[in-house]
C-alpha cells in the first residue's frame, strides 16, 4: 500500500500525485445498478451499452412537403419548360401508402410520410403548380433520393447508440424512446455522508454567540453532491472529541458509499480527524497535505474499502477540495464519462502571484469589455470568505510550476456559472 502522509505539512504532495496515489489505493469497485423508467432517467449514469434493435427511421420517408416522383421523370424540368405529371394519390404521416408511382405519375406527400413504391425522390411543393384535372407541373428537376430520408439514416439496426458511462441527457432519453425502451439500467445514486467537526460550529438559524460560527459546509457540500446526482446523508455537527468523531465516521461508513469530513484536518491541537481515521482501520490516510491553495490540509483515506475525504473546515477550501478530489472519485465510482468543465479565454486585469510548487486556485470575475473577455481577480480571497465564491464566476488554475500570471496575459478560466450572472 502506497501511503503519502506529510505530518505538519513540512512537505506536501502535488495534486496530480495525490490523485494518482489515491486512485491506485482504491478498490476497483463500482456502484450497484438499478433499472428505472426512461422518463425519470435524466442525468443518471447509464450502466449498459444500448444497441439498436431496429432502423430509425424504419422506412424511407419524405424530408419535405411536396410530391413523390420518379426522379428520371423530372429531368429537364424548368419554369419555362415544366414537366407535367399525373397525381394518383397521397401519402400521409402514420399511414401506409396504397398507391404505386409509375412512369409519368406523382403522389402528394407530407413531411415524414412513407415513400410510396416506385418513387425515389420528392419535389418540394414550392417547385410545383397544380393543374385542373389532377395534374401538376414540375418546375425543377430532382436527383434520385433528393428530399428523402432513408431507412436507417438516423440509426441503423445493430448500432451501439449509447455507451455505458454516458450521463443521460434529454436527447439520450429521446433515443431510448425511439427504440421503444421504457426502462433503462443505470448506476445507483452515490450516497455521500457529510460530517462537520468543530466545537465552534452551530446550526443555521441558531443565535450565534461570540466565538461561534454557523456551519455552512454541510449545506454547500450537500448541494454539490446533489448537483452531481448523488444523495447527501447529513450526519450533523460533531464536537472536537475523538470518540464522537469516530462514531460519526463509522455511522457514515455504514450508511453511505463515501464519507466527507470537514474541519479538524490541519496540524493544530484540535485537528484530530486524520489520527481518528487511522485508528479506525487500514489503510486509513493515504494522502494528507496537498500542494494546493486553498485546500492544503486536504486528506484522502480509505476505510472498509470506501473513500473518506478529510476537507478543510473553511468553506472555500472545502469547495475546492470537493471539486478537485471528491468529484472525480464519484465520477469514477459511477463509471461516468467526465465532462470537461466549460472554459473561456480571458485577459487578466492585474498580476496574480503564486508560490512555486503550489497549485493555486484563483477566484475571478469574467466580464466582456469591447468584445474581449477580461478576468478580474477577486480581492477578498481567504479560505473562509464564502462571499468570494458568489462574487466570482470563474476559477483560474495556476499550475505548480508557475510563479504567477502577469496582467494582460491571456488565460483559460473555468466557468463556475455563465458569464453575466454575477
Amino acid at each position: 500500500m502506497e501511503r503519502v502522509r506529510m505530518r505538519g505539512f513540512r512537505r506536501t504532495v502535488k495534486v496530480e500525485d495525490a490523485l494518482r496515489a489515491f486512485r491506485r489505493a482504491l478498490p476497483d469497485k463500482r456502484l450497484e445498478t438499478e433499472i428505472i423508467p426512461v422518463r425519470v432517467a435524466l442525468n443518471r449514469v447509464l450502466a449498459e451499452n444500448v444497441t439498436a434493435d431496429r432502423d430509425i427511421p424504419p422506412f424511407d420517408r419524405a424530408a419535405m412537403d411536396g410530391f413523390a416522383v420518379r426522379a428520371e421523370d423530372t429531368f429537364g424540368a424548368s419554369q419555362t419548360n415544366p414537366v407535367i405529371l399525373k397525381v394518383v394519390g397521397e401519402s400521409k404521416v402514420g399511414a401506409t401508402p396504397e398507391v404505386e408511382v409509375r412512369d409519368g405519375e406523382a403522389v402528394e406527400i407530407m413531411t415524414g410520410a412513407p415513400m410510396p413504391r416506385g418513387a425515389d425522390a420528392v419535389v418540394m411543393v414550392e417547385y410545383t403548380n397544380k393543374l385542373d384535372g389532377g395534374g401538376i407541373e414540375i418546375l425543377h428537376p430532382v436527383a434520385p433520393l433528393e428530399n428523402v430520408s432513408r431507412r436507417g439514416e438516423d440509426i441503423k439496426r445493430g448500432e451501439t447508440v449509447l455507451r455505458r458511462g454516458t450521463i443521460l441527457k434529454p436527447q439520450d432519453l429521446g433515443i431510448l424512446a425511439s427504440l421503444g425502451r421504457v426502462k433503462v439500467e443505470v448506476y445507483k445514486r452515490p450516497r455521500v455522508a457529510i460530517i462537520s467537526t468543530g466545537d465552534e460550529l452551530v446550526e443555521p438559524g441558531v443565535r450565534v454567540e461570540l466565538g461561534k460560527v454557523v456551519d455552512v459546509n454541510r449545506v454547500i457540500l450537500s448541494a454539490m453532491v446533489e448537483e452531481l446526482g448523488g444523495v447527501p446523508i447529513d450526519i450533523g455537527i460533531v464536537r472536537d472529541d475523538p470518540d464522537e468523531i469516530e462514531k460519526a465516521i463509522r455511522r457514515g461508513l455504514e450508511e453511505a458509499d463515501l464519507v466527507i469530513v470537514t474541519g479538524g484536518t490541519s496540524v493544530g491541537r484540535a485537528d484530530m480527524v486524520p489520527e481518528v481515521i487511522d485508528s479506525i482501520g487500514k489503510p486509513g490516510m493515504v494522502v494528507h497535505g496537498v500542494s494546493m491553495r486553498p485546500g492544503t490540509p486536504t486528506g484522502l483515506a480509505i476505510l472498509d474499502g470506501k473513500p473518506v475525504f478529510s476537507l478543510s473546515g473553511y468553506p472555500v477550501a472545502a469547495m475546492m477540495g470537493f471539486n478537485i478530489f471528491v468529484k472525480p472519485v464519484i465520477s469514477w465510482m459511477l463509471g461516468a464519462s467526465s465532462l470537461p468543465a466549460p472554459t473561456v479565454r480571458a485577459r487578466l486585469t492585474r498580476r496574480v502571484a503564486s508560490p512555486p510548487g503550489v497549485l493555486s486556485l484563483v477566484r475571478v470575475k469574467i466580464r466582456k469589455v469591447g468584445g474581449v473577455y477580461m478576468a478580474e481577480p477577486i480581492r477578498s480571497t481567504g479560505s473562509g470568505v464564502i462571499s468570494s465564491m458568489t462574487r466570482a464566476n470563474g476559477l483560474l488554475v495556476i499550475p505548480e510550476e508557475s510563479e504567477g500570471v502577469e496582467a494582460g496575459e491571456e488565460v483559460e478560466v473555468i466557468l463556475l456559472r455563465p458569464v453575466g450572472e454575477v
